[in-house]
């Protein structure tokens, strides 16, 4: 068995994830996997909320340290980018939107100021800037919780046949678009980044 302390039980609770999904993630089976009791568990985590909250921060690392804007960087091509970063790490693990949905950054706070400090630099009002990463972020928890409670034939559930699929990919793209020109136009500024 493995020295067992709270990284442990955490990256353990995310393997678990991994194979059976949020709606069956519980202590009893975590403890079992972890070879231990289950009030053992209580060391590391009064409750199982605060391990999924534990576990929802963990699961976000690669984004969360994912590099920081520059003054030289194009504020519409970074905003881009950090959306995109978010998704694709919420797409990491399986129910990852579910996991995300309505937990505190709590450990984030820190670079959600410098990212928002970044786009009122560049000229994005303030709370403009505010609203944007908002929208941009419940748009993509909205959207990757779609995408991964899409189970059906080709990719789309109970679409009638007239209907093509949807493209995830695609259908993200064309909505943060949509935002980010909406946040661009509110700055006095036109066109997306060369090369978007």
């Amino acid at each position: 068995m493995t020295k067992m302390n709270r990284e442990t039980v955490i990256a353990e609770a995310l393997g678990l994830l991994d194979e059976v999904g949020l709606d069956a993630v519980s202590t009893r089976r975590l403890a079992k996997r972890l070879g231990v009791e289950q009030p053992s568990l209580y060391w590391y985590f009064r409750t199982k909320r605060e391990l999924l909250a534990a576990m929802a921060e963990a699961a976000m690392a690669p984004h969360a340290t994912a590099p920081l804007p520059t003054p030289d960087d194009d504020w519409r091509a970074w905003f881009l980018d950090n959306t995109r970063s978010f998704r694709r790490t919420l797409l990491m693990r399986r129910d990852g939107a579910r996991l995300h949905a309505g937990s505190t950054p709590t450990g984030d706070l820190d670079r959600i100021r410098r990212k928002m400090g970044f786009l009122v630099a560049s000229g994005v009002p303030e709370r403009d800037a505010q609203m944007a990463m908002l929208a941009a972020s419940r748009f993509t928890v909205g959207s990757v919780l779609e995408e991964q409670a899409d189970t059906g034939p080709g990719g789309s559930t109970d679409l009638p046949a007239d209907m093509p699929p949807i493209d995830h990919d695609s259908a993200f793209e064309a909505g943060l678009t949509l935002i980010l020109d909406g946040l661009a136009h509110r700055a006095g500024v036109q066109g997306t980044p060369v090369g978007e």
